[in-house]
């Protein structure tokens, strides 16, 4: 089951206020950004976050799931928790780097 956009929108409205938001579908799921950092997985209406030591002691508790085949496990963020979700992302947001675009990788191989 693909994520829907009423969800994906659900989970944006739900982190309003954490910065810059923006979501780019990817194979039926979802990244969602945060001023240009991917921090959120959007899969099967399921909202995903990096097992990173940063944030285990915020997600001590939150299950945890794999949200494609062939992916490593990651947290699952209750994201009707809007405090604990403002949380993790402020801390996301911090460690996690811009990707850098293809075109600027391709422009460093020439």
């Amino acid at each position: 089951m693909a994520t829907s956009l009423q969800y994906i929108e659900f989970v944006c409205a739900q982190i309003k206020g954490v910065g810059e938001i923006r979501y780019k579908k990817m194979f039926g799921e979802y990244m969602v950004y945060v001023n240009n950092k991917p921090i959120l997985l959007v899969c099967d209406n399921t909202v995903f976050v990096k097992k990173l030591a940063d944030i285990s002691k915020q997600m001590q508790a939150a299950q945890t799931g794999f949200p494609y085949n062939g992916a490593k496990e990651h947290y699952i963020l209750d994201i009707e928790d809007i405090a604990l979700s403002k949380e993790v992302i402020g801390i996301l947001e911090e460690v996690i780097l811009i990707p850098k675009s293809k075109k600027s990788q391709k422009n460093q191989k020439l």
